[in-house]
């Protein structure tokens, strides 16, 4: 077994942050991308399944309930009939195809961020600070982040083999840079 520690150095707005990162981490890496990946595959796996999922009753009347500071915003999107039906099919579907994305580790760093987006959204929705600001959908949310930010489709993923794709002598991330940002 290999390991060795891999220097990590970013600046951001004038500020350095640096550290070494063992190389073990791989492995934990992976794991967040399969765990979260599982979770909510499944997740969406079991609405799909059921037919029966509807965000309505859950937009006007839960962010109101628990005091949500866009309480108005969830409401006012509960009683609009085609952004009900749209959600009806995002959540269990998107739910699915970032489990899915997760799982191979294709398009790893879109579905993390469309991850990211739904847990930001169920942190509002699900609104409750007694026991502080940090609850279990904004821990997930920096899960995904995480994941995308690490490339974690690169670990044993399709995105390793994706970024590589030859198109005429030269990567698909080679000439389309911006391919990066999807992929990893």
């Amino acid at each position: 077994m290999s390991v060795q520690e891999v220097q990590l150095r970013s600046t951001l707005a004038g500020f350095t942050a640096e550290g070494k990162l063992h190389s073990l981490s791989v492995w934990f890496i992976l794991a967040l991308r399969l765990m979260m990946g599982l979770a909510f595959f499944q997740s969406g796996f079991d609405k799909v399944l059921s037919g029966s999922f509807s965000a309505a009753g859950y937009l006007q009347n839960a962010p109101p309930a628990n005091g949500s500071p866009v309480a108005g915003l969830f409401v006012a999107m509960g009683q609009t009939p085609w952004f009900v039906d749209f959600v009806n099919v995002a959540v269990p579907w998107g739910e699915v195809l970032i489990g899915l994305g997760l799982i191979f580790g294709a398009l790893t760093r879109l579905a993390a961020f469309f991850g990211a987006f739904m847990m930001l959204m169920f942190y509002l929705g699900n609104w409750s600070v007694s026991h502080g600001y940090i609850n279990g959908d904004f821990a997930y949310m920096l899960v995904f982040l995480s994941v995308a930010a690490f490339g974690a489709g690169r670990i044993l993923g399709l995105d390793a083999y994706i970024e590589q794709y030859d198109l005429g002598g030269e990567t698909l991330v080679e000439r389309y840079p911006w391919a990066r940002y999807l992929l990893g």
